[in-house]
């Protein structure tokens, strides 16, 4: 399978602009089977004070707009993550449209970022962990923060993921801890990682760029810089039950 990691130049635009920066982007890329968008990219993640105004409920124009586009391309599409308004609350909330239109699956960023950051006090942490059928195996979803929790993607595995999906707004800032759980991830569970970084810049932060396709020996299959682009790759997803076929770790853990 082919994907692409949309890799978002972000600025300090309306929701509107940022919507027709990401839809241009998506009709620039090469036909391929998956495309993924970052973290929170409708206002920015540092745009704190934007997201009760721009949050949406997932039956709303965004992610109506993004549906039929994914028809459109004729590919399933990580519309990245944004900010839904659910009941009352608020979550970071990543939406995985099949190549139909139809909303296959939803995750709730699980681990809040508190750290110099309004997320956690704003948004509502998820509850569930996520792992869903899909054309290419069973896939499983994380957002930026949950990079750093490896219990996360142990549980993953545990449902049956053999590839990773990962919408980020990391900084540059931190950029080599970004590299390095990108490639510890995929490789300390023998699966491919596909992630989506912002880069450019928003509220006067600067993003990482720098997404990342890798496979579960943990190589990098393609990566980006730190200005928007899009990063693709070849993946052949029946390389990670080889892989974990030939070095079993998986079947050797003792603590389950």
């Amino acid at each position: 399978m082919r994907v692409a990691s949309i890799q978002l130049e972000m600025a300090d635009r309306s929701k509107a602009k940022n919507i027709e920066h990401a839809m241009a982007m998506i009709d620039h890329a090469l036909a391929v089977d998956l495309m993924l968008l970052p973290e929170i990219w409708p206002c920015g993640f540092f745009s704190f004070d934007r997201y009760a105004a721009d949050s949406e409920a997932l039956d709303g124009p965004t992610v109506q707009a993004f549906r039929a586009k994914a028809r459109e391309r004729r590919c399933h599409l990580v519309m990245g993550s944004m900010v839904e308004r659910n009941a009352g609350k608020l979550y970071n909330t990543t939406v995985l449209i099949d190549s139909t239109g139809e909303i296959i699956a939803c995750y709730r960023k699980i681990h809040l970022f508190g750290y110099q950051s309004e997320e956690a006090k704003l948004l509502t942490p998820g509850q569930e962990i996520v792992v869903v059928e899909t054309p290419w195996g069973r896939t499983g979803f994380s957002t930026c923060y949950d990079l750093r929790f490896p219990e996360l993607f142990r549980r993953m595995v545990d449902r049956g993921a053999e590839i990773f999906l990962i919408p980020s707004a990391w900084p540059l800032a931190r950029i080599e801890a970004w590299r390095l759980f990108n490639r510890a991830r995929a490789h300390e569970n023998l699966a491919f990682l596909v992630s989506c970084n912002c880069a450019g810049e928003n509220a006067g932060k600067r993003y990482g760029g720098h997404s990342m396709i890798v496979d579960p020996w943990g190589k990098v299959l393609a990566e980006g810089g730190e200005g928007g682009e899009i990063v693709t790759a070849e993946i052949d997803t029946r390389e990670a039950a080889r892989a974990r076929a030939e070095f079993p770790a998986l079947a050797d853990r003792v603590f389950r």
